[in-house]
């Protein structure tokens, strides 16, 4: 039970790859979507994705690449299957 406490980052963008995410950058921009792939500096690639700038959807892409050094925080998403 101890270890499952101790889990690193990786261990949680293992868990999020493929599914829904929020990214939220530096700048204070949000964008949601399906969380592709990513590397070890942290760029991402989303897919089917939403900008919202101060909680309003602004902008749909399909395929979206962010820079990893503007990249405050990834979250999971709650599944809306329920």
């Amino acid at each position: 039970m101890a270890d499952e406490q101790k889990r690193s980052p990786s261990d949680f963008l293992n868990t999020v790859l493929g599914q829904h995410v929020l990214v939220k950058l530096n700048s204070g921009i949000n964008y949601r979507g399906v969380l592709a792939c990513l590397d070890g500096y942290m760029n991402i690639a989303l897919e089917n994705t939403e900008e919202y700038v101060d909680g309003r959807l602004k902008n749909r892409y399909g395929d979206t690449f962010i820079r990893g050094n503007n990249v405050l925080y990834i979250s999971a998403e709650k599944s809306s299957d329920a």
